[in-house]
């Protein structure tokens, strides 16, 4: 979200980002204007606390610990934005398709709203998995029922968070939604994978656009701590692996431990980003180079496999440059993201029942040695880059904002 907001600045425009302050920290280096919401709900601290806990969690207790914090936000959207939104004077809301309660807020407030799916966007279709499952894409009919009582359980698992939604429109007086694609823009949806990468898709809106990865032109990384610095001199001239399980699930060690004794007799250099800029630095098999919070970026260019939880980010991020990935998918969207990477076979997924030393060695040595991981990323990489990526999203704002009128048009591939 953050490139957008430079980009839309770059232009022009006012840009407000609104956030918790934990959230609103972790950008205090980009020149945006922000104003903070959930001070007495999220106070400082409170919000990378829930995160160490995340990170703990595996499958439906991640799923559900998820759901939880995602209610009390939306209860707090609710309280705090419409007033905080008026006093802005904005004229157009950007939301993450995640946050769909703002498009409640929207409708209340009477305006114009973008959906934006910075994660694995969440439309559902009769052929396509719940998002949060590894299930490979299948049109039979016996998929179609699993994907349907799938998408039953997520309904229920997420019952109390939707009900909150749906009293929310009706103490306002809003129109009841019919079902909960409702909540997504009638004027554009944009999402930052590549066509390519997802699965087929039959039913998505004609204003859905498929863009790319939202990266800022610069390069800058807009997730920013003042302990970023890396010891590139150490690098030793070895295929490099880098390791990273994102800011959300890095509170598991045994896997970080699992990746160092997998690479131990290979010939590479192994680098582990912590992925909290104060995490503790722990000791591993080996001599791996272990850092609290990497530049994502600069490493993964560097990379000749890159070892993730199946996070967007570094998902994308690594086929952006090419590298091919071996994924260990531990909850909410990362199975799906992870599934859809081993169709594209820019990269092996090993579900987190199947990690062992000898797996991911396995796993990472066939990704290292076969050509083909390298070359289908390498594939991605020129799609990523032909769809427009941030300014493309900018000029379908622009355009959603000036007529009000649904923004369709080729979608990419």
């Amino acid at each position: 979200m953050c490139a957008i907001a430079l980009e839309l600045q770059r232009r022009g425009h006012i840009v407000i980002l609104f956030g918790v302050p934990d959230a609103l920290d972790k950008v205090s280096s980009l020149n945006i204007a922000t104003q903070e919401i959930g001070t007495s709900d999220y106070p400082k601290g409170s919000v990378d606390s829930a995160y160490r806990t995340l990170g703990k969690l595996t499958g439906k207790a991640g799923l559900q610990f998820s759901i939880d914090f995602f209610k009390r936000e939306t209860q707090m959207f609710f309280r705090e934005t419409p007033q905080a939104i008026r006093q802005a004077d904005i004229d157009v809301l950007v939301i993450d398709q995640i946050s769909s309660s703002m498009a409640t807020v929207a409708d209340y407030l009477g305006l114009p709203f973008i959906t934006v799916c910075n994660a694995m966007l969440i439309n559902r279709e009769p052929a396509v998995p719940p998002y949060s499952t590894h299930w490979a894409y299948s049109t039979t009919p016996w998929a179609r029922v699993r994907n349907r009582l799938g998408n039953a359980l997520v309904d229920y698992l997420t019952r109390d968070l939707w009900q909150v939604t749906v009293e929310q429109r009706r103490e306002w007086n809003l129109p009841p939604y019919q079902k909960r694609g409702d909540a997504y823009s009638p004027l554009a949806q944009v999402c930052q994978l590549p066509e390519a990468f997802d699965f087929p898709r039959e039913h998505l809106p004609d204003h859905f656009h498929y863009i790319g990865r939202f990266q800022d032109p610069s390069g800058t990384e807009p997730i920013s701590f003042d302990n970023t610095d890396f010891p590139f001199e150490r690098l030793n001239g070895k295929p490099l692996i880098y390791a990273s399980l994102g800011t959300l699930q890095n509170q598991r060690p045994e896997i970080f431990e699992c990746i160092a004794k997998s690479c131990l007799p290979l010939d590479v250099q192994l680098v582990i980003s912590l992925g909290n800029p104060k995490a503790p630095i722990i000791e591993l098999p080996g001599n791996p180079i272990i850092v609290p919070f990497a530049p994502h970026q600069k490493l993964i260019e560097r990379s000749k496999v890159v070892v993730t939880h199946a996070g967007m980010n570094t998902v994308l991020t690594a086929l952006g440059c090419g590298v091919p990935l071996v994924a260990i998918p531990i909850t909410n969207e990362q199975p799906g993201i992870a599934s859809r990477l081993a169709r594209t076979k820019a990269g092996k997924m090993l579900k987190l029942s199947q990690l062992s030393e000898m797996s991911l060695r396995t796993a990472i040595t066939e990704v290292l040695s076969e050509s083909s991981y390298r070359n289908n990323a390498k594939k991605m990489q020129r799609i990523i880059q032909e769809l427009g990526g941030v300014d493309r999203v900018a000029d379908i704002i622009e355009k959603a904002a000036q007529t009000r009128q649904p923004v369709t048009g080729q979608s990419g591939s």
